[in-house]
């Protein structure tokens, strides 16, 4: 009987302790932050078609543009291109944002200082390092959808 006892008190114990439903909170990296635009996916579907995808990798020079997510929903995109001089680069816009992130959502509204309509944008995948932002752009042609998907890499700030 002492046996039995102590067998459901010991069951007891791990019931209470170790069997715990809630699942560990997932950690999710902010938006916040400086980052470096690697590449981009332009994806067309036409009503009743198949979608179509280019990949546009960018060149050294493109790569050293940067998009800047400040705490404060302000923001700042700079835009690098090549010269007419082989191998030298230079600032080809230079523009500022406020937005807006809804973390459950995964939307993203950024409206550039001079436009009037805002950008809206879904974040497909946000961590530590990674940051690929699919911005929805507007058509002529309603029975055409068109999505160009920024891969970016975060730049640690000191």
């Amino acid at each position: 009987m002492k046996k039995l006892a102590l067998l459901f008190a010991g069951l007891s114990l791990f019931v209470a302790t170790g069997c715990n439903d809630d699942k560990d909170p997932v950690m999710e990296a902010p938006i916040v932050g400086v980052w470096q635009p690697l590449k981009e996916v332009v994806t067309t579907v036409e009503v009743n078609e198949q979608p179509v995808s280019d990949v546009i990798t960018y060149s050294t020079c493109q790569k050293e543009s940067r998009w800047r997510f400040n705490t404060d929903v302000l923001g700042k995109r700079t835009d690098w291109g090549d010269t007419a001089t082989p191998g030298q680069c230079a600032i080809i816009s230079d523009k500022n944002f406020t937005y807006t992130y809804d973390k459950s959502s995964k939307s993203v509204q950024i409206k550039y200082q001079g436009i009037v309509e805002p950008v809206t944008a879904k974040v497909v995948t946000l961590d530590a390092t990674t940051l690929n932002l699919a911005v929805r752009e507007e058509t002529q042609d309603p029975t055409v959808f068109k999505t160009r998907t920024y891969t970016f890499k975060r730049i640690p700030q000191p």
